[in-house]
């Protein structure tokens, strides 16, 4: 698809749901449940706090991942980042920075959003797990800085996400954006800024995910949501007004 469409691609690295990429880890590894799955979301996060995972398997992963992304694309992932935000967790953040260095991938994700302790309208559980990877991204700073990683100025897209999407609300998470980079370079006329979505269509099982069936959000009709509201045309003009350019980040 990404060849057809001359989509530019990187790599979402999944330590959490589903099976392993590497052989060796597909059995008997600190990453697996007892049903011979990755820990999930929350699961991976407990199991991470308790010791119980081997920073030596997490590396063999994240590099298998990159080993079969160049395998299926030809190149190597211009840019790399984590699925839920793993790849800023204490110890992983170092394990994660030493491999982009290693493979030479220079840009990565930094999951610090303007505005979102204002968004009221997100439930406290979830608003709980954003503060988590928001105090995470913040003491991944450094780490990702000292292996020589970037990544674009703002981020924005937990405030965005799902149901939550809509014209309005990518507008102002935008505003919210630009305002603080505004504040902060007073004298520079351009910026960068990711915006995280997730467009698709909802999974029906048992077809999608990775190896375990599909998980709620890929089953929910928010992903179709998202897709129906990043092409709206009142979208698309809002970024013309605004000057902004769409790009990716072999772009940058």
């Amino acid at each position: 698809l990404s060849y057809r469409h001359n989509i530019p691609i990187g790599l979402h690295a999944n330590l959490s749901e589903g099976s392993p990429v590497c052989e060796v880890l597909k059995t008997n590894s600190s990453l697996l449940n007892q049903d011979g799955f990755f820990h999930g979301k929350m699961g991976f996060r407990t199991a991470l706090s308790k010791g119980l995972l081997n920073m030596s398997e997490v590396k063999q992963e994240l590099k298998a991942q990159v080993e079969l992304f160049h395998e299926l694309t030809g190149h190597l992932p211009p840019h790399m980042d984590g699925h839920q935000h793993v790849h800023v967790l204490p110890e992983v953040r170092h394990v994660f920075a030493e491999v982009l260095e290693e493979y030479g991938i220079k840009y990565t994700r930094v999951p610090i959003e303007p505005g979102l302790h204002n968004c009221d309208w997100i439930p406290p559980s979830l608003m709980e797990f954003y503060l988590g990877v928001e105090e995470d991204s913040f003491n991944t700073v450094d780490v990702f800085t000292k292996h020589g990683i970037r990544w674009p100025d703002m981020y924005i897209g937990l405030s965005t996400m799902g149901r939550n999407m809509s014209v309005s609300s990518i507008r102002s998470a935008i505003d919210s954006a630009v305002l603080q980079l505004t504040a902060r370079a007073p004298h520079s006329s351009t910026g960068t800024i990711e915006l995280m979505v997730h467009p698709g269509y909802p999974s029906v099982p048992p077809v999608g995910g990775c190896g375990e069936g599909p998980d709620d959000f890929s089953q929910s009709w928010e992903r179709l949501h998202e897709l129906q509201t990043l092409i709206k045309p009142e979208l698309q003009s809002h970024y013309k007004s605004r000057n902004i350019q769409l790009c990716s980040f072999k772009d940058l």
